[in-house]
């Protein structure tokens, strides 16, 4: 366990192993793996948004009755799991927090808050820093899962900003080859990935 009180972690085909127990037989000990994976990471996610801890253990109670309720709903074929269930908890707390707005707000607060917000720059929102971190995260795992050969390709083709002739000279390939390489691992990185790329 970390300090943010992450446990040890499940891999992704682990996760989809898990969801598809889950999903297909209501498998209760797969459900409480998953639970065990996710609600620290929920949590820790949840805190370093800022969310308070009342609200926090709510909404990660939320999320992990969702993943039971709708399991049937994940489809491998779109998403990792942790892409799926992560979207269910950054649309929970938005959902919480756009309800909250509707309750009547004292007056002189709103124009304390409205003059806070005017001071602070415009740099990405610390739920924009986290949410890349998590799209990289899965991007790096949906790359390694990929053949050497079109994952290296990637590699050098994003990370490293070659271009396609640049790679084919430095990998002592055809153009045609690494053409049609990066399309079929891009291909495969969309379906893994679904709307995250």
């Amino acid at each position: 366990m970390d300090d943010d009180g992450v446990t040890d972690s499940l891999s992704a085909q682990q996760q989809a192993d898990l969801m598809a127990l889950v999903a297909h037989s209501r498998d209760r000990e797969a459900f409480v793996k998953l639970f065990r994976h996710f609600a620290p990471r929920l949590m820790s996610y949840m805190r370093k948004l800022g969310t308070d801890n009342n609200i926090t253990e709510g909404l990660v109670q939320d999320v992990m009755l969702t993943l039971w309720r709708q399991a049937e709903s994940y489809d491998p074929e779109k998403s990792y799991v942790s892409s799926w269930v992560f979207a269910i908890a950054r649309n929970r707390r938005i959902d919480r927090y756009r309800r909250q707005r509707l309750v009547p707000v004292d007056q002189d607060y709103l124009q304390g808050q409205l003059h806070l917000q005017s001071q602070i720059d415009e740099s990405p929102s610390q739920d924009q820093d986290i949410e890349h971190q998590e799209v990289e995260s899965l991007l790096k795992e949906a790359i390694e899962s990929l053949p050497h050969d079109q994952a290296s390709l990637l590699e050098l083709a994003f990370y490293k900003d070659m271009t396609h002739k640049e790679i084919a000279k430095h990998e002592g390939l055809p153009l045609g080859t690494v053409k049609s390489r990066l399309r079929l691992a891009i291909s495969k990185l969309r379906r893994i990935l679904g709307s995250s790329i």
